[in-house]
């Protein structure tokens, strides 16, 4: 199945869903490309961290703080201390 690409003025092509979608790729993942010396490139998912995976790493969990400690940390907050 041949699929026909645009290429933008600024030398960009856009892969429709069907071509990310047989690849097994979703928004946030990366792609390898190898150029090949017969002026064709082999295309395919990098394999590795998502970037789900990254965020997702960031996040600290946190206890939840109780209405008595959330107007506590307000009200020293107002009287200026720290």
């Amino acid at each position: 199945m041949a699929i026909t690409l645009t290429v933008t003025s600024k030398g960009q092509i856009t892969l429709r869903k069907e071509v990310l979608s047989h690849l097994g790729v979703r928004p946030g993942d990366k792609l390898d490309i190898d150029l090949l010396a017969d002026g064709r490139m082999q295309l395919r998912p990098k394999r590795g961290t998502s970037a789900a995976a990254v965020f997702g790493m960031l996040v600290k969990p946190q206890r939840s703080l109780s209405v008595e400690e959330i107007s506590e940390i307000a009200a020293s907050g107002w009287a200026g201390e720290e």
